[in-house]
């Protein structure tokens, strides 16, 4: 009898526990013993995500971002000045375009005429540039992943997309203004004219180019079939101010490539690097992370799976930008060639394809893929282990 009335009493529902909480009591809601498998499926909607919207969090996946940035620039440093020179279709250089020996080319006169040094102009501006942009970017990312994909179930491509492509544009409207002056310094060929960082600065500042008059516009130099896309696309520009607004010209073909480039790249990276650690790659890709009590303390990749990653994604993420990348530099280079007219997106674009064509959107891009590849891979690869490293 005694027996039957314990069968027969009622269960205590189990009190929480001092570090379980409300987990303890959700899982035993849902039909699951609070063991820690089900604490873990539930938790990242709550400490999880509380963890990586701390400061000390931000602080350091920063810190492993800006490292992680200065890198992959450090790596690329000749071909990007290179690749500027081209997309700018700076007079003396232009002869290079169109190959890979070109390139080579390119970089050997530079060091012929400037040394090693010709070869790192603007990288000075390029470093104080990249390490709060890349450090914006990957902190951005951590948050609006956080908010937009706050458990396993809301992971979708498009949510990875969006929160790529917010990041990229968050990271390039806070440090845009240092990336016109990288460019500015890297266009500078003439020996005789090398131009001070202060100095630039003070020339982009004052730059107040004349209005172009609307009879004098300047002609698309092309023929009238290849400029037929574009022959209704030249807006008037007003006349343009001195100032601040002059760092930021090319910004809004800046941001249009940004969504792709950035958004793509995250996407990219953290897709492929899923399939790497599918249960029949695993064994060969992955390895225990060192850091179980991490947010994310699922297996890191070995060394060359997570290049691998990184740069994959550099290769789709900068097919899918690269013509507005083409766009923005002759924009941000506008006040130094020519006749000082502003150019607006559509103007450019215009006369890019004026120019060569579609073929002009594409100037450079196997230089940039040359770039982007092991630039990507780099990043991506320094940021991960930094990450580990950090304990994040």
């Amino acid at each position: 009898m005694p027996q039957l009335l314990r069968n027969a009493a009622p269960s205590q529902p189990p009190q929480p526990s001092e570090t379980g909480g409300q987990e303890d009591l959700a899982a035993t809601n849902h039909g699951l013993r609070p063991s820690y498998d089900a604490t873990v499926a539930l938790k990242p909607a709550g400490s999880h995500a509380k963890d990586k919207r701390s400061l000390d969090y931000a602080l350091r996946t920063g810190l492993a971002g800006g490292l992680a940035g200065c890198a992959a620039k450090t790596l690329v440093g000749p071909l990007d000045r290179v690749k500027i020179l081209f997309q700018a279709s700076s007079p003396q250089f232009a002869k290079y375009t169109g190959s890979w020996f070109g390139v080579v080319t390119a970089m050997r006169d530079i060091n012929r005429q400037d040394g090693i040094r010709g070869l790192f102009r603007g990288h000075s501006a390029t470093l104080l540039r990249i390490f709060p942009y890349a450090a914006s970017k990957f902190v951005a990312y951590e948050q609006y992943r956080a908010i937009m994909i706050p458990s396993k179930e809301f992971e979708t491509p498009f949510r990875r997309l969006i929160s790529g492509s917010l990041a990229g544009v968050t990271s390039v409207f806070l440090t845009y203004p240092l990336e016109v002056i990288r460019v500015r310094l890297a266009f500078e060929t003439k020996h005789d004219s090398r131009s001070s960082l202060s100095s630039i600065c003070r020339q982009i500042y004052h730059e107040h180019p004349t209005p172009v008059s609307k009879p004098n516009k300047p002609p698309i130099p092309s023929s009238s079939t290849l400029a037929a896309p574009f022959a209704n696309a030249v807006p008037e520009i007003p006349t343009p101010r001195s100032g601040l607004i002059n760092f930021y010209r090319g910004f809004s073909v800046t941001l249009a490539g940004m969504l792709p480039y950035a958004g793509m790249s995250f996407l990219t990276h953290d897709t492929a690097s899923d399939y790497l650690r599918h249960p029949l790659l695993a064994p060969y890709t992955t390895r225990p992370n060192p850091n179980p009590k991490s947010p994310s303390a699922a297996p890191i990749l070995t060394y060359w799976a997570e290049l691998l990653a990184g740069g994959f994604a550099g290769l789709v993420s900068q097919t899918a930008s690269y013509p507005f990348e083409v766009i923005r530099r002759r924009m941000q280079v506008g006040g130094a060639v020519g006749d000082g007219h502003r150019l607006g997106m559509r103007e450019t674009a215009g006369r890019v394809w004026g120019e060569r064509g579609w073929r002009g959107f594409f100037v450079g891009l196997g230089i940039g893929y040359l770039k982007v590849v092991p630039m990507a891979a780099v990043s991506f690869y320094v940021y991960e282990r930094g990450k580990v490293v950090l304990g994040v």
